[in-house]
């Protein structure tokens, strides 16, 4: 997920890594394929970082340590340190999380008419509901991104097929309402 390309990379790679390291995820296989169809659709492939980058004081990237060259840490390495986190906080509310929440979802992201932003509204509302039910001692902003990432899990659990309508509309999700949270973790 390191080459994928735009706005969404950030959101795209801690979704599917989150799912990767979810212990109870029954999809593995098509999540690789959906990942798989995401990078070849990608016409420039970007590198998110690159450990042989030159700077602009023309040295390469790196940290000396008792005087060697010690790599820095790469975007997808932090991410997936954050996704197993939140992951681990996933799987503590995995069972809060009632089958109706879930079911409503289900016959929503079925619903071949509804738009985008209707799409977006359901999960919206799901999340915020749950947050209200369930309580959690973190930051809101926090608890309804994993909130948003159980729920995306439960979905494709249930009904596999709706994989890249449920990933598509998270990933939107997650990049409209937590994009600085998440910048923010993977740069602290």
């Amino acid at each position: 997920l390191s080459q994928m390309n735009g706005s969404l990379q950030m959101e795209q790679a801690l979704l599917f890594t989150f799912l990767e390291v979810s212990p109870d995820c029954q999809f593995r296989e098509q999540l690789q394929s959906y990942r798989e169809s995401l990078q070849r659709q990608q016409v420039t492939l970007y590198q998110a970082s690159d450990d042989d980058e030159l700077q602009t004081d023309g040295n390469r990237s790196g940290h000396f340590q008792n005087g060697e060259l010690e790599e820095a840490p790469t975007n997808e390495e932090v991410i997936r340190i954050i996704a197993a986190q939140l992951a681990e906080i996933g799987d503590q509310l995995n069972k809060e999380i009632q089958g109706r929440a879930v079911e409503d979802l289900v016959q929503h992201f079925r619903n071949e008419t509804l738009s985008r932003e209707d799409i977006a509204l359901h999960m919206s509302r799901a999340v915020k509901e749950l947050l209200r039910s369930i309580p959690l001692d973190m930051s809101q902003e926090k608890a309804m991104l994993v909130l948003a990432m159980v729920l995306t899990k439960k979905v494709v659990n249930r009904v596999p097929s709706l994989l890249q309508r449920v990933c598509n509309a998270t990933v939107n999700y997650m990049n409209q309402h937590f994009h600085e949270d998440i910048a923010r973790m993977v740069s602290a």
